[in-house]
């Protein structure tokens, strides 16, 4: 039908690639043909290394209109690499580059809250402009009408009444530096996100998975600002108190809070997975060792020991994860001024039951609501409840680390594996160090901050420990099976 409007017939055309003696050769189909029926069996026989090029929809022939795959033929004087062609359907190196730097900034912008919060700056600045806040005030005028703002706020009327411009303009600087590193963040990741995808660099599952990162990424920042509000309002900070007659604390929403840390780190960890997986995925691609081990990294990951490790892994990641989010509860509810000893904390390991179990924070007259009114607002509980998330993480850790070097699994794990775990358990003993430290120091602002900056270091190498053990991508295998069959073969002599 459409063969019969001439320029049409010529729009498109279905190519297959071959490479014959290290060169790459197409072949192609005129659009006026894709409607007739293949007439021959090889003509529509599966290829056996697919390789997507533009498909269309089913709407005529489905035999026809089918992904065409790439082949791999090769002669025996190949010389050279014949998988080139593929390598394009992989991410460029620089993804791995890119999001690194990611990461890094992340991690900078996590520590900086972490100071931010600690120093108490966070409520300085009362609007969220983020475009024109890039600027801070500039002159007297300026800042005075900042600080008339700031004025107006609970925080200055219960705590800084008598704080000066001078005074606000050091924690203003602090609460609006953190601000700009996250549009720096946010920028870094939206650019290159952008080029990428113009460029038609990213394959469509890693270019779904950075648009959720991207989106992730968003929403951390407006996070940032809804807790930020709820510092701000009396009206929010009377119903966050248990007891509001008994005075209450300019401080933002624990729950807040820890949603705004939690964001952060579920972006780092889902950035610094994906660059280790795209950089495992090119080594893999191109030949190279994995880990330390060669071909056989594949069926090594199918040893039931090894897939046991890998499960205890990602149990103690998540572990971890979640004691690092409970730490934002504390961090939240000042919870970490109280029980300054350790491991006890009064006469035993677990604080009087109408402590733990207070029934001031349960809201309902049959209180439903007693366990986990108290495990999210109650300062003991949530000092309890992160000790013991700590020490598990702490225990698992060793425990596994253990197991690596006195089992079988030394001899099979690979080396980088090995590597993963020992800095991991020498990780989790500075955190516990720090966190320990912290407490009895009643919180000083440069050990809370350092703590804060050894739980995303300890995620770090619990995050590398368990990509390690991730098999490559299909298309990196494939890739990778291709340039080895490409591979001129030495004779023997």
């Amino acid at each position: 039908m459409f063969a019969r409007y001439g320029p049409l017939a010529r729009l498109r055309t279905f190519g297959s690639i071959s490479c014959k003696n290290g060169r790459v050769q197409s072949s192609s189909r005129a659009f006026s043909t894709l409607f007739k029926r293949p007439t021959s069996a090889a003509m529509i026989k599966p290829r056996e290394f697919p390789h997507f090029t533009p498909s269309y929809p089913h709407f005529f022939y489905p035999s026809t209109f089918r992904i065409r795959p790439v082949t791999f033929t090769t002669s025996s004087t190949t010389q050279g690499s014949v998988a080139d062609a593929s390598l394009d359907s992989l991410p460029p190196n620089g993804v791995v580059r890119w999001l690194m730097l990611c990461c890094g900034l992340t991690f900078g912008v996590i520590v900086v809250g972490a100071v931010t919060r600690l120093t108490e700056s966070g409520l300085s600045i009362t609007e969220w402009k983020p475009v024109t806040g890039v600027i801070p005030p500039i002159g007297n005028e300026a800042w005075q009408a900042e600080f008339d703002k700031y004025r107006q706020t609970p925080e200055f009327k219960i705590l800084n009444s008598k704080m000066n411009v001078d005074e606000f303009k050091s924690i203003y600087y602090m609460e609006w530096g953190h601000r700009i590193l996250g549009r720096v963040i946010g920028l870094a990741f939206a650019v290159p996100y952008g080029y990428y995808l113009f460029k038609r660099r990213l394959p469509a599952p890693l270019a779904g998975n950075l648009g959720a990162l991207g989106l992730l990424l968003g929403a951390q920042g407006a996070l940032g600002w809804y807790m930020v509000k709820s510092g701000l309002d009396h009206q929010t900070l009377v119903e966050n108190t248990p007891n509001p007659a008994q005075g209450i604390v300019p401080r933002v929403s624990q729950y807040r809070l820890a949603a705004h840390l939690g964001t952060a780190l579920l972006f780092f960890s889902g950035a610094l997975r994906t660059a280790l997986t795209v950089r495992k995925d090119l080594q893999w691609a191109s030949g190279g060792a994995v880990n330390g081990v060669g071909d056989q990294f594949v069926s090594l990951l199918q040893d039931p020991r090894v897939r046991r490790f890998k499960g205890a892994s990602i149990a103690l990641l998540l572990l971890a994860f979640g004691t690092a989010v409970s730490g934002a509860f504390v961090a939240g509810l000042d919870a970490g001024l109280i029980y300054n000893e350790f491991p006890y904390m009064g006469e035993g390991l677990v604080p009087p039951h109408n402590e733990l179990l207070s029934p001031a924070y349960s809201r309902r007259s049959d209180q439903g609501d007693l366990w986990w009114r108290n495990m999210l607002e109650n300062p003991v509980t949530a000092q309890f409840d992160h000790r013991v998330l700590a020490m598990s993480t702490y225990f698992g850790t060793t425990g596994l680390y253990a197991v690596t070097r006195l089992t079988s699994l030394s001899s099979i794990l690979p080396p980088l594996t090995r590597h993963l775990i020992g800095a991991s358990f020498a990780m989790v003993n500075i955190q516990a160090a720090l966190g320990i430290t912290t407490l009895l120091y009643l919180v000083p602002v440069h050990l809370a901050a350092t703590h804060q900056a050894g739980s995303v270091f300890l995620l770090t190498t619990l995050i590398a420990l368990v990509t390690s053990l991730r098999r490559p991508s299909k298309l990196a295998s494939l890739v990778r099976a291709a340039r080895q069959r490409a591979a001129p073969k030495v004779k023997p002599s």
